[in-house]
């Protein structure tokens, strides 16, 4: 499979490897993306693929509650000023309503909504959001809990939303220590975005190729070169241990109090209110999460005006 210099650009933004050996990488995986990023792994060249995608998209990620429901929306547009207009961010709260109240489907389904107030639908609201600021607006996407106790976090004004759903008892909803619990937990989301939310959820064959993954970049280390294969698996399986701990959401340590970890500081809480709790699920948006976003060049634009 070929690959262009595109592509050679895109796995030095994913690795911060340098261009030559991007290269090399893609030439010896034969233009094969996810190969190449495990390719420079092995070697020593990058230490992580810590990026799902590169974040370039403005607009914001909003979650909120309304009559125990709780939504989560993206919206995008093109640039970060309009995040903090005031009739951009009165959309998106109309859009999470929306999302909570009508429970659409799938997008073309929301925008087929009325939207609240307004007697028109949502996508002709958007519209004429178009024309009053000036830019490409567009809902990206959306999620809702309408069952257990959903509490929303919205950090530094949208760039990133997180939506937390509890499993607690009735009578436990109102409780303050367990509404305190959940937003903290949110907050762990949104600063150390899990990428599982227990060992239990992660699936055999990711800690199979993490593992040979590992065991390769291990061989390849020269201060491993006379070591048995039997001493190699305990290291390996010793580092993939502490992974682990570290992209599972309740085997991390709580932010707050790191002498615990998430699923000790849950039953704490859970202990001291009298009630079951138990994270049922959780969203995290970061807005633009894996967009690419244009790239312009301002100085040959420059030079382009003054020809």
């Amino acid at each position: 499979m070929a690959f262009t210099a595109t592509d050679v650009k895109n796995l030095r933004e994913m690795t911060g490897v340098g261009m030559m050996d991007c290269k090399k990488a893609l030439t010896e995986c034969d233009g094969d993306m996810d190969a190449a990023v495990a390719w420079l792994r092995e070697k020593g060249l990058a230490a992580a693929q810590k990026k799902a995608g590169r974040i370039a998209a403005e607009g914001m990620a909003y979650a909120s509650v309304e009559n125990g429901v709780g939504a989560i929306v993206e919206v995008n547009a093109e640039s970060d000023f309009v995040a903090k207009n005031d009739l951009f961010v009165g959309y998106v709260e109309g859009v999470a309503s929306v999302v909570a109240n009508e429970n659409p489907a799938d997008l073309d389904a929301l925008y087929a909504c009325t939207y609240p107030g307004e007697g028109r639908t949502v996508l002709e609201v958007q519209n004429d959001k178009v024309l009053v600021i000036g830019e490409s607006i567009k809902v990206r996407r959306f999620a809702r809990f309408d069952s257990g106790l959903s509490v929303p976090y919205v950090h530094m004004g949208g760039r990133i939303a997180v939506l937390m759903n509890l499993n607690v008892a009735d009578n436990c909803r109102d409780n303050e220590k367990v509404t305190e619990l959940a937003k903290d937990l949110a907050m762990q989301v949104a600063a150390l975005n899990p990428v599982f939310q227990d060992e239990a959820s992660v699936p055999a064959e990711f800690i199979e190729s993490e593992k040979q993954l590992r065991l390769a970049q291990a061989k390849e280390d020269p201060k491993n070169a006379n070591k048995p294969e039997a001493i190699l698996e305990k290291i390996v399986s010793g580092g993939l241990a502490k992974y682990l701990k570290e992209i599972c959401f309740a085997n991390q340590p709580f932010v707050k109090d790191d002498s615990v970890n998430v699923k000790q500081h849950i039953a704490a809480v859970a202990k001291e209110v009298g009630c079951d709790i138990s994270v049922n699920s959780y969203i995290r948006y970061e807005k633009g999460e894996g967009i690419e976003k244009r790239s312009d060049d301002l100085a040959c634009e420059v030079a382009k005006l003054i020809k």
